[in-house]
């Protein structure tokens, strides 16, 4: 068996290409493989169809060094993983005496009588290995195919993943020979996927060497943008080292716009920065309806730099919590400099340094020729007052998380 360097993953069941159900087994895979110095090339969702399984399966051979299935091991007629493969790598299926008494005393156990169609989860390829279930009645199974290892799995989570750890992983750790997948995540916010791009292109080309080969991918949400730099090897001191001058580059390339570097969220920045000055922030909230307080409080020991927050989506909350004038709701409109700074201001009463608001129009309705769906005014008062009027794309849900993101941007930039 040579060494394992890559892999595919092909989660089996129609019900995973349904809204209802959501294939997390090959997050958790991929997690660990990459730990296990194996790269994922690929991953696949596959219904239970013996052509399209077969297809997906002998695709993934032709392309992966290791290829894992998570699903279809059960007992019924659409169950077929254990056939597929069998058929694919040309070997036979016969019942295996010990799994089937295996199943057998499992229901024994429970004081039932083991129904006759799971006689079918006994089957198992010439020349496979059996690996114990103890959570379930689906075995897993491991087989070789020349320079190939194909590995069989369930597809509950709670029977997957102590089999993958308990069978799989101490295998597969001597297959990758000593190599490691190493990362770096540089994250981004107040610039567009493609400002970013536009700048980290250019670096990108410098950071792989002949010894060493450098991926780096870009990934965009609303509000944050990510670089993600990796790569593989036995000499982890030196891609470490490799990888943290490609990140020094592109910090200095980018500037300000970068707010973490170490995996940290923007609200955890905040937050510890907040902490280390020993200062404490409320925010006033209206289009994003709780939102900001939401990620604020994420943050673990959020207790000592938050004091709390007031949603005011209505005009009349605005004036009596948080003293905002009427007169200037009337001449300017809640979406303006005027009454975000009101706000921010105002908020400061539940004992806070730093005041926050966020007044917008996230849509879908209630944009104007001057106010269109999308501009968001946000203010910070305290020891460093700013207020910035935001014009944000994409839907309800996109415009809020963006406010959320600006607003949070604000505060740190205000405790730069």
């Amino acid at each position: 068996m040579g060494p394992i360097r890559s892999a595919e993953i092909l989660a089996v069941g129609s019900e995973l290409l349904t809204p209802y159900r959501i294939d997390t087994n090959s997050l958790f895979l991929t997690g660990r493989l990459n730990e296990l110095g194996i790269i994922v090339r690929g991953k696949a969702v596959v219904g239970d169809d013996r052509n399209d399984l077969a297809r997906a399966l002998g695709d993934a051979l032709r392309r992966a060094d290791l290829v894992i299935t998570t699903g279809g091991l059960g007992p019924t007629d659409d169950d077929l993983t254990r056939e597929v493969v069998a058929g694919v790598l040309r070997r036979a299926l016969s019942e295996h005496a010990d799994v089937l008494a295996t199943i057998e005393e499992r229901f024994i156990r429970r004081g039932v009588t083991m129904p006759a169609i799971n006689r079918r989860q006994a089957k198992v390829p010439d020349g496979a290995t059996v690996l114990a279930n103890p959570h379930g009645t689906a075995p897993g199974l491991l087989l070789e195919e020349a320079d190939r290892l194909v590995v069989l799995l369930p597809g509950p989570p709670r029977e997957m993943q102590p089999m993958f750890e308990d069978h799989v992983a101490p295998r597969l750790a001597a297959l990758a020979e000593g190599r490691q997948v190493r990362r770096r995540v540089i994250k981004i916010t107040g610039r567009s996927e493609s400002q970013v791009e536009e700048v980290a292109h250019p670096i990108y080309s410098r950071l792989s060497t002949a010894a060493l080969s450098i991926a780096t991918t870009i990934l965009a949400s609303p509000g944050q943008i990510e670089l993600h730099l990796s790569a593989a090897g036995g000499d982890v001191a030196a891609i470490d080292r490799a990888l943290d001058e490609g990140v020094e580059h592109l910090v200095a390339a980018l500037g300000s716009v970068v707010f973490s570097s170490d995996g940290r969220s923007l609200e955890a920045v905040v937050g510890a920065a907040l902490r280390d000055q020993g200062l404490r922030v409320a925010v006033a909230e209206s289009c994003t309806g709780g939102l900001l307080l939401g990620r604020l409080t994420e943050v673990p020991g959020s207790s000592s730099w938050v004091t709390g927050g007031v949603v005011a989506y209505s005009n009349d909350v605005k004036v009596s919590q948080l003293g905002v004038s009427a007169s200037d709701l009337d001449a300017h409109g809640a979406v303006s400099d005027r009454v975000a700074q009101a706000m921010a201001e105002g908020v400061r009463r539940l004992g806070a340094d730093i005041g926050v608001a966020v007044t917008g129009i996230a849509g879908p309705d209630g944009g104007s020729i001057e106010k269109p769906v999308g501009t968001v005014v946000i203010a910070v008062a305290g020891a460093r007052p700013a207020v910035r009027t935001f014009h944000f794309p994409g839907d309800r849900d996109a415009v809020r998380r963006h406010s959320t993101s600006a607003a949070l941007d604000m505060i740190r930039r205000s405790l730069i």
